[in-house]
């Protein structure tokens, strides 16, 4: 897991060093990949490093979550999956993505964001609407 423990401490420096003069800058953020994102959410170590791997594993979960029930809300956009009811734990959340992206490789090199969203619309997919009854008015 070394590329990890290197990537996350790139990510920590650049989020340390930069505060309020990153946000000046022209200089664009490093994209974080879902082989990137799988692989700190797939860290299982006890060390300083592998908790904060898991932390911003759970973090980037939960905050794509929340914005997307903000962008879904009514008047909002489509949403791209459905949760059930009993929203699942953030740990079973955590594991089914690692998961799944082992089994889609292909996904690896995507935004993170993007496929966390493919993981999320393949494991919670919306009901599909019912059907119009009538003819068209």
């Amino acid at each position: 897991m070394p590329h990890v423990r290197s990537g996350l401490g790139a990510l920590m420096l650049l989020a340390l060093a930069g505060g309020p003069a990153l946000a000046q800058s022209a200089a664009p953020l490093p994209q974080l990949s879902t082989g990137t994102l799988a692989a700190l959410c797939g860290a299982t170590g006890t060390d300083a490093e592998s908790l904060m791997a898991v932390g911003y594993c759970r973090g980037f979960i939960v905050g794509m979550g929340q914005y997307h029930i903000e962008i879904t809300r009514p008047g909002g956009i489509m949403p791209a999956f459905c949760l059930p009811r009993e929203t699942p734990a953030l740990e079973f959340v955590q594991t089914s993505f690692v998961t799944w992206v082992a089994a889609n490789p292909d996904q690896a090199e995507t935004k993170a964001v993007d496929g966390l969203l493919r993981w999320a619309a393949t494991t919670y997919p919306c009901a599909a609407p019912a059907p119009r009854r009538g003819g068209a008015r």
